[in-house]
């Protein structure tokens, strides 16, 4: 009944997505976790629920903004570059095994320093799988939509289980490098033809 809905394209772009942020959607949280576990328990809760609050809300302004501009022609071979280098960060990151610990410094002494460190930390990130999930998307205003909630049901509820899973099998990490880099691939070919063909 529900494979009736949707078109083989539709299906094909619907599985792009959900590996998309399966490989992701959890770095926020992570981050997130990270940053609050070096403060004490009575400001873990605040810290956290500003953090995804923050992350919802910049993620939601980036997909909008994203799926505008990936329109514009010139920009979807830029889009499609920087996901070429975020193939390349998450082979490194996810596949060879680097953790964030090593790039993120909190500041646990002042609350709002911490609030901070999660925004950078969570626009950079969101950048990224908007990015994925946009492109992967298209003009498909219902499945962009869908990556988007569903990005942030993971990044609020599942991203340690989520994390976990990717390291224990790395066939879901390297699907989801394979889906991003389809769509890296798919958005400088398609501007390249537009521009030079």
């Amino acid at each position: 009944m529900f494979i009736d809905l949707f078109s083989p394209e539709q299906l094909a772009i619907l599985t792009q997505i959900i590996l998309i942020d399966l490989v992701l959607a959890g770095d926020n949280a992570i981050i997130i976790g990270m940053v609050a576990s070096k403060f004490p328990t009575e400001q873990r809760r605040k810290i956290i629920f500003w953090g995804i609050g923050g992350a919802v809300v910049l993620r939601i302004i980036l997909t909008l903004l994203t799926a505008y501009l990936l329109q514009i022609t010139g920009l979807r071979l830029i889009g499609g570059l920087l996901l070429l280098y975020i193939v390349y960060k998450l082979y490194v990151d996810v596949i060879k095994g680097a953790t964030y610990e090593d790039n993120i410094k909190v500041d646990n002494s002042n609350f709002f320093k911490a609030i901070w460190t999660i925004l950078l930390a969570d626009f950079t990130m969101s950048l990224d799988n908007v990015l994925g999930v946009a492109g992967a998307a298209g003009d498909h205003y219902g499945l962009l939509i869908f990556g988007l909630i569903l990005s942030i049901i993971l990044m609020a509820t599942a991203a340690t289980l989520i994390s976990n899973w990717i390291k224990k099998y790395k066939w879901i990490a390297w699907a989801g490098l394979f889906a991003i880099l389809f769509v890296a691939i798919e958005l400088i070919y398609t501007d390249i033809k537009i521009l030079f063909l």
